[in-house]
């Protein structure tokens, strides 16, 4: 089928940009009409302070073939999620897919601070907006999604549950950040997996998101480029690839195999046959430990 995602809703929390934006886009190339949410909008940006908005990606939903609508929220306040679900029940009546991506934390982590060295402030914020807008935006659509059987919800992270047990992430704030969303999908998948839904985590590789290109001083068309610099940046893949992942996994009737696990674009590549859009299928995480981590020269024969 060419729309397996036909006549399904999905909201996706954070979508401004980066793997949210691509997830939405992905949901919408398979036919679901998909809430984009965000702060930054035409009217007014975030403190991010760049030009994506979350019209913007709606607008790519709808030209890839979805129904793209931006909500902007502020997935703290409470009443403002409550408000969007309300919106949504009312005029759906029914919810499929939850992705919870709200992250917002670029501008706050330190990279190997300890947590006395570390900005306690911005430590603090980058928790709240990592974790409580998750738990917030879960304690209000899931009683929707639960409405009728085979809802899916994904909790966006960084970092496999095997990768990050073992692997100290950046620094406390981000590490604590990165493995509590881990833990939220499996607990949810024991409360959900009852009553007929899936949780999962997931996790993209290396990804050339909007920001880590402008980081890299290099663009979509010429990404390569950067390589020079960061050689491993070989293995990088573009949003477009976990927005597959979510896709396929909506699709997948038999989803509930997955029910509480951590899983990554990669390993989902090889399951369900999908490609990033330049038709190669990067396992980032594969290639982390057995080549980056293990100090090879960069070489992605064999992960991509």
């Amino acid at each position: 089928m060419s729309h397996p995602l036909d006549g399904r809703v999905a909201l996706v929390a954070g979508a401004t940009r980066g793997a949210g934006r691509g997830i939405a886009v992905e949901l919408g190339a398979a036919g679901a009409t998909v809430y984009v949410t965000g702060r930054s909008t035409r009217a007014r940006r975030s403190e991010y302070d760049r030009p994506e908005t979350i019209e913007d990606t709606a607008d790519l939903v709808t030209e890839a073939g979805g129904h793209g609508i931006a909500v902007p929220t502020d997935h703290l306040d409470p009443a403002q999620v409550r408000t969007l679900v309300d919106r949504i029940a009312e005029e759906r009546g029914r919810l499929d897919v939850l992705v919870n991506d709200v992250w917002g934390g670029e501008t706050l982590f330190e990279w190997d601070s300890t947590v006395w060295e570390h900005d306690l402030d911005k430590g603090l914020r980058l928790l709240r907006l990592a974790v409580e807008t998750h738990a917030i935006t879960s304690h209000h659509a899931l009683p929707l999604l639960l409405r009728r059987p085979g809802g899916l919800v994904v909790e966006m992270t960084d970092g496999t549950a095997e990768y990050n047990r073992d692997t100290y992430r950046v620094s406390f704030f981000y590490d604590i950040a990165k493995a509590s969303v881990l833990r939220m999908a499996f607990a949810l998948g024991h409360e959900l997996g009852p009553r007929g839904a899936t949780a999962v985590a997931l996790t993209p590789g290396w990804l050339r998101s909007e920001m880590m290109l402008d980081a890299f001083e290099v663009r979509e068309d010429n990404w390569r480029d950067a390589l020079e610099r960061f050689p491993h940046f070989a293995i990088s893949e573009t949003p477009r690839y976990v927005g597959r992942a979510v896709a396929a996994l909506a699709a997948d009737p038999d989803r509930a195999r997955w029910n509480g696990g951590s899983l990554s674009s990669g390993s989902l590549a090889q399951v369900y046959g999908f490609t990033d859009v330049d038709g190669s299928r990067p396992d980032a995480w594969r290639y982390m430990v057995e080549v980056q981590d293990a100090d090879k020269p960069a070489d992605t024969t064999g992960y991509r």
